[in-house]
C-alpha cells in the first residue's frame, strides 16, 4: 500500500497527518529511533509469521527478540 493511499484512507477518520515520512531511511528499529531521536523501545515493530492455521502478526517494541522457533 502506498503512502498515499493510507494517507487517503487515514483522511477518512481525520488523521492524515499523523502518516510520517522522513529524509533519511527509517526500515530497521535503529534507524527509525535515530530518526525520531528516540529510544528504540519507542518504536514498535511488526513481524509477520506463517503458522499451520495461517498468517499471524505480531506488533513488540523495537527492542523486543522474538524465538521464530515459539
Amino acid at each position: 500500500m502506498s503512502v498515499e493511499r493510507v494517507k487517503q484512507f487515514f483522511a477518512q477518520y481525520g488523521m492524515e497527518d499523523r502518516v510520517q515520512e522522513f529524509d533519511v531511511s527509517s526500515a530497521t528499529v535503529e534507524l527509525a529511533a535515530a530518526a525520531l531521536d528516540c529510544e528504540p523501545c519507542r518504536i514498535a515493530k511488526t513481524l509477520s509469521f506463517m503458522l499451520e492455521g495461517g498468517p499471524i502478526l505480531i506488533v513488540a517494541a523495537g527492542d523486543a527478540k522474538v524465538d521464530n522457533q515459539k
